[in-house]
């Protein structure tokens, strides 16, 4: 398909799978002292699998670069887990079969080159891969509820040690109470290969959601009004050290306000520093949408880095009032939920681009896409 190059997922998952016969007077003997005539390759190999070497080689040599930036896949089916990664560099989409993943529409995080799938019907199966080298691992079941109302999932891993924690953060309203809702959070550990239950506690008029991120040790996941206590934002911030640990009935003390009163809220590690990307509503009608910006935090303040230049936003067409964002680096994605279209923002150089054109359109009117931020590392492993 135009703009859809195909040979990085061609090589990589089928180069191990190919076998070559070889004759058998190729073959080294220690033991022999006859001298061993030197075969150009090419001579041996058919053209085509000479040239899949090649390309994986190439594509060796291409991510082991400094400059190589995170990538972004996009699911481009409502359900089946399909879709294209494109690579900011070189702008150009590639053709990746995402491993582990069944459906679209399952939890993801990443860090480092590492991807974490859970799916969203039990909730229960969890799967840490590696998208370049397809390495993955199955992690046990987490503890909890069984069936939570909203859950928050998030990945850390440590560059140096290659070891990773996994977070899910639940959440269940208190049955015939509307205004109460059970939070616990759950840590996994790669070391130990163990999950722990690190706080359980009772909410009065919030309630966690569906965002969470892990920023040098910390786990930051977004709250939601349940209405009541007269709130002017309908969104907070918790902050919980996955290291100190809050004891139980503290965690609201670690509360932070949203800078102002937003549709969504998506959050994001660049760099080690928490950034969330939330899209501005009306005045008078704070569910519409009209303008997105971007925060980082520092310590419990907000500070705005970026507001999304009109153009662009005109550019996605209808906008929802939420969207699909994430990033890490220095590059945060923006995509729209109704069509294929991706704004890329570089935080270090201020620049908002437009990718390349994704090598698929939409087919009917209530197709929805999304899609998630993750780096094509080969030396991480789960």
């Amino acid at each position: 398909m135009e703009g859809e190059t195909s040979w990085v997922s061609y090589c990589i998952d089928n180069f191990a799978n190919d076998s070559v016969e070889f004759d058998p007077f190729l073959e080294l003997n220690e033991e022999s002292s006859e001298e061993v005539a030197e075969v150009s390759v090419d001579l041996i190999l058919p053209d085509d699998l000479l040239e899949r070497i090649l390309a994986c080689l190439r594509l060796l040599a291409y991510l082991g670069q400094a400059a190589c930036k995170p990538w972004y896949f996009m699911f481009t089916s409502s359900d089946e887990p399909v879709g294209h990664a494109y690579d900011p560099v070189l702008r150009k989409w590639y053709g990746i079969d995402l491993p582990c993943i069944e459906k679209s529409n399952w939890f993801i995080a990443s860090s480092c080159g590492l991807v974490c799938f859970m799916d969203n019907d039990s909730r229960s199966r969890l799967y840490v891969c590696n998208l370049i080298t397809k390495c993955f691992k199955v992690l046990d079941e987490p503890p909890g509820p069984k069936f939570s109302d909203y859950s928050a999932m998030a990945i850390s891993v440590n560059r140096a040690s290659h070891n990773f924690n996994v977070s899910i953060v639940k959440s269940k309203q208190i049955p015939d109470n509307f205004f109460q809702w059970d939070l616990s959070i759950h840590v996994y550990d790669s070391e130990t290969m163990t999950w722990a239950t690190t706080l359980t506690e009772v909410l009065t008029g919030w309630r966690a959601g569906d965002d969470s991120v892990i920023c040098d040790g910390v786990l930051y996941f977004l709250i939601s009004s349940t209405g009541s206590g007269g709130t002017e934002n309908r969104h907070g911030l918790i902050m919980y050290n996955l290291a100190s640990r809050l004891p139980n009935g503290l965690l609201m003390r670690s509360f932070i306000p949203v800078p102002c009163s937003l549709t969504c809220g998506r959050l994001m590690n660049l760099k080690e520093k928490l950034i969330m990307v939330g899209g501005i509503g009306k005045q008078d009608r704070p569910d519409i949408i009209k303008g997105i910006r971007i925060w980082s935090l520092n310590g419990k303040e907000w500070q705005e880095i970026a507001r999304m230049p009109h153009k662009f936003f005109q550019g996605f067409g209808e906008l929802d009032d939420v969207f699909a964002s994430s990033g890490t680096d220095d590059l945060i994605y923006i995509q729209s939920y109704g069509a294929p279209i991706l704004l890329v923002f570089d935080v270090s150089q201020k620049h908002w681009k437009w990718s390349q054109k994704c090598p698929v359109s939409k087919k009917f009117p209530l197709q929805l896409f999304t899609g998630f931020c993750f780096e094509p590392r080969l030396e991480f492993a789960p």
